[in-house]
């Protein structure tokens, strides 16, 4: 099935200092202490999906003089501003990261811009003076501002298993960035977008999100071994009050997410790679 993201179609709000431009919805503008978001209205009950977004970074900064970057979203709640990346902090659910500028003085391994992922039960604090290391699940550096070219990302969530690509250099080819097994992930979240601006600043300008709904086939076994969760967890982290989050749950099969921006933002269905 196929939707669109689109101010017309009442399924998705806008947050804060988001705006809907004629080809994408820009989260902030380049300006000092501006922070927005996007999100659906419709949580999602799907069981393996792919999230594709289409992006851009750009502004007057130049390097490290700018910020602070843009989060994707897969969580309980929605519309709640906050200090990450505009949005609540101690979320439930999944957090991609597009951090664009360093807070932590000594960067000896990570390179920004750099693309980082985070699965929360609620007890965790992303911590920003480290840029998020702490909590980190993987990640990579990708250079994504001021570029002639488009800039995609994709979140993958198939089999338990976390993985982004992204496609950066114009090549229209998709490179590895974070691969994650043992991540288990409720269904019935919201998936949402958000930016904030501090000192620094630049566009964060959401072109497309287009979500697809994976065919995966599963064994017997794996079907045992695929239970629902209560909230979110990852095998082998440790996370407070992890003890108690693994059980199984009773879930309609229900598939209903999508809208229709001006920007584009489908709803697919599609076999998995």
């Amino acid at each position: 099935m196929a939707a669109g993201l689109g101010g017309g179609s009442g399924l998705w709000d806008l947050l804060g200092n988001a705006m809907v431009m004629t080809q994408f919805i820009r989260l902030t503008p380049d300006v000092q202490s501006k922070q927005g978001a996007v999100w659906n209205r419709v949580p999602c009950y799907l069981r393996d999906w792919e999230m594709q977004v289409h992006f851009k970074i750009h502004g007057q900064g130049k390097k490290n003089l700018n910020g602070d970057g843009f989060a994707i979203w897969y969580t309980k709640d929605r519309m709640q501003p906050g200090p990450v990346f505009g949005s609540k902090d101690n979320f439930l659910g999944l957090g991609v990261f597009v951090d664009t500028y360093p807070n932590e003085e000594k960067q000896q391994e990570r390179v920004f811009p750099y693309i980082s992922a985070m699965v929360n039960n609620g007890s965790l604090t992303y911590d920003h003076d480290r840029d998020g290391r702490p909590t980190e699940l993987g990640g990579c550096t990708a250079m994504v501002r001021n570029l002639n070219h488009d800039t995609f990302l994709v979140i993958r969530y198939v089999k338990r298993r976390l993985t982004v690509l992204i496609d950066i250099d114009g090549k229209h080819e998709w490179r590895d960035c974070i691969d994650v097994p043992g991540v288990h992930l409720p269904r019935g979240y919201y998936f949402g977008t958000s930016s904030v601006t501090g000192d620094l600043s630049d566009n964060h300008d959401i072109i497309s999100l287009k979500l697809y709904q994976l065919t995966v086939e599963r064994t017997p076994e794996e079907e045992k071994r695929d239970r629902e969760v209560f909230l979110p967890v990852v095998d082998n982290l440790k996370l407070p009050g992890s003890e108690w989050e693994l059980g199984r749950v009773g879930a309609a099969g229900i598939w209903s997410c999508g809208g229709k921006m001006d920007s584009d933002f489908g709803v697919s269905q599609r076999s998995a790679p």
